[in-house]
């Protein structure tokens, strides 16, 4: 089953999971871990993204954030690319550093981001990096430290966490950490971090009890939220894909491009917007690309929605497409 366009959704909060390639290490010194962060900085002022919640790993970052005029894309693009470059400069390597595709799931924020907060926050603890929450709370590495006020990173918006706690500033940081700690004996919450389509539906339990009772549930791999929530959202991305279908130069749209390539290659519709591989829909999907691109000055992620894949397999389409040709 090919991997759908991410949503990037404006407003909307999302949990981003970044990943060395291979499970390699993306950090391999503190001075690795204070220029992500420094430049993480600088790309979510400039964005007017809200970080809520983040860590660093030995070879993997968690990021919670919510979304700025511009989405999500521009922003991670930066970082990764700048961070790669950096570290592959500094390490005298080449190649890729992470994993091609970052994992991003837009949230249902009323439901779940203080458990993401938490959850993100205490990944160290977890793994053993560290033993106790004290340690945690002076821990560099996470944005804890930064809501405890033991660490300065002004871009973290810690002022709307504490704001779920309490009105006063103290006691609200109190109550924070306690809210913390009592999510140690939790352990791993597979619904926060993965599980398939199943992360859609509010929760393990409501989705096997509906099975149970023989009802079908709203799901999607892409969103972590209940199923109105769920249904909310996918019209919303369908309402912004119908207007990128709009897009019009010389009376001429990406519906008439796809028309005109799926008549030429006499492929379906459907087989196309579906991931097929096969040989002529690839090639039908590349022409589409190429002439969304050059004729209606669409965006690569704009392509990718229409075309139902990520902006990825579009760049790889049109690489192959200058190869052959």
């Amino acid at each position: 089953m090919p991997r759908q366009a991410r949503l990037d959704v404006y407003g909307a909060l999302h949990h981003i999971m970044i990943r060395g390639i291979n499970k390699s290490d993306i950090f391999l010194d503190a001075e690795d871990r204070q220029k992500f962060l420094d430049r993480l900085g600088l790309n979510v002022t400039d964005s007017g993204c809200h970080i809520y919640a983040w860590t660093l790993m030995d070879n993997h970052v968690h990021l919670l954030f919510k979304s700025g005029e511009h989405g999500i894309s521009s922003v991670m693009r930066k970082q990764l690319t700048w961070y790669a470059m950096y570290f592959n400069r500094k390490y005298k390597r080449t190649g890729h550093l992470f994993e091609n595709r970052y994992k991003s799931i837009l949230c249902e924020e009323d439901k779940y981001l203080l458990a993401l907060v938490r959850y993100i926050h205490l990944n160290p603890l977890r793994a053993g990096i560290i033993k106790t929450m004290k340690e945690l709370d002076s821990y560099l590495w996470t944005g804890h430290s930064t809501i405890m006020d033991r660490s300065n990173n002004e871009w973290m918006d810690t002022y709307y966490v504490l704001a779920q706690f309490g009105t006063n500033l103290e006691k609200a940081r109190t109550n924070y950490r306690k809210f913390v700690e009592e999510g140690v004996a939790l352990g791993r919450v597979p619904e926060l971090t993965g599980g398939g389509l199943l992360r859609s539906n509010g929760g393990w339990s409501e989705v096997t009890s509906m099975k149970r009772r023989g009802q079908k549930h709203d799901s999607d791999e892409r969103i972590l939220g209940g199923s109105d929530f769920v249904n909310r959202t996918l019209e919303e991305a369908d309402d912004k894909e119908r207007r990128q279908l709009n897009i019009k130069r010389d009376d001429r749209s990406i519906v008439d491009i796809i028309n005109e390539q799926c008549a030429v290659f006499g492929v379906d519709k459907i087989a196309l917007k579906s991931g097929s591989r096969q040989r002529k829909v690839s090639r039908a999907r590349a022409i589409i690309a190429k002439k969304c691109k050059e004729e209606l000055k669409m965006t690569l992620a704009d392509i990718a929605r229409c075309l139902g894949v990520n902006t990825s397999a579009v760049k790889k389409a049109l690489k192959r497409l200058e190869v052959n040709d």
